[in-house]
């Protein structure tokens, strides 16, 4: 299965679109393009509990941040604040694509 994963990036701002954190704004830490996922901070907050593998590590219920899958996220707009998709144009002066907001034409890159 081919991914594409040219939208979102590591730092952008995005807004959770569907789930238990719909609404939610977060800092994607991580790109997963294999599986098509992103991990946002702060979001989709999953518990583990762990014993405690060597002296000193941590024990008990571990909260960490669990992968969202990329269609449940969209690019926060930085001028407007509001969610927003993504286009690709060519910038001729750098020689390579820039990722654009639709709403307001903010250059991403």
């Amino acid at each position: 299965m081919a991914t594409k994963v040219k939208h979102i990036r590591t730092g952008d701002e995005v807004m959770i679109i569907s789930g238990k954190d719909r609404g939610k704004i977060g800092e994607v830490i991580k790109v997963l393009p294999e599986e098509e996922r992103v991990i946002v901070e702060d979001i989709n907050i999953a518990v583990r509990h762990q014993r405690e593998q060597r002296q000193g590590a941590p024990s008990g219920r571990i909260k960490k941040e669990a992968p969202v899958h990329i269609s449940n996220v969209m690019i926060v707009d930085p001028e407007t604040g509001e969610r927003t998709r993504v286009s690709r144009e060519y910038d001729e002066d750098a020689g390579k694509w820039i990722r654009v907001t639709k709403k307001s034409g903010t250059r991403l890159d």
